[in-house]
């Protein structure tokens, strides 16, 4: 199924849920409304086979939209020809919000697995309902993202530290955590 059927189908069962679709190079991704994730979850899980959640990752968005060197890869390698290949500045696409949570399905069984990718963006702060009603195996796969990005998942049973100490302040993969460390001690230092 392409990346447009499945967001027609998806669109006529959970009506107002779907925002963006786009092919993918490894799979379809659906964009869709926060609220509505839960709802649209389900329907993959129930009408369209998808029973298996493999991950579900974060993605921090932070200073996209602004000159950033770089160079840009193709499903063939690096082009080389191509603007910011040699680190000139490139200005890549402001995406909607700061983060964006990705959900990866697939369907495990008999015939080929079929996978999509589901995203939602969200701002600082604003909560994702969790999908763990959906597929328990969201349990860790929230609290990860929870931990490490700060993503707050309504709903979720148990959502704690999973990785970090208890007391550990702030999200270690947020593009604006602070960069530093501990000073080095030497032992013949003076």
């Amino acid at each position: 199924m392409t990346a447009a059927q499945l967001a027609a189908a998806v669109r006529s069962a959970v009506p107002g849920s779907v925002v963006g679709h786009e092919k993918g190079i490894d799979m379809p991704t659906l964009t869709v409304k926060p609220e509505k994730l839960v709802e649209v979850c389900t329907h993959l899980r129930d009408q369209q086979g998808k029973n298996f959640l493999s991950a579900v990752s974060a993605v921090d968005h932070l200073g996209y939209g602004e000159n950033v060197a770089g160079y840009y890869g193709t499903e063939r390698g690096r082009d080389l020809n191509a603007t910011g290949s040699w680190g000139s500045p490139a200005t890549p696409e402001r995406p909607p919000k700061r983060f964006a949570v990705r959900y990866h399905l697939a369907h495990v069984g008999s015939g080929a697995p079929e996978r999509v990718r589901v995203q939602v963006w969200l701002d600082d702060g604003q909560e994702v309902p969790s999908v763990v009603g959906v597929w328990p195996t969201a349990d860790w796969h929230e609290r990860e993202q929870y931990d490490l990005m700060g993503i707050v998942f309504a709903g979720h049973p148990n959502l704690r530290r999973l990785i970090m100490p208890k007391d550990w302040d702030g999200h270690p993969l947020r593009k604006d955590y602070p960069i530093g460390g501990e000073p080095v001690q030497f032992t013949d230092a003076v």
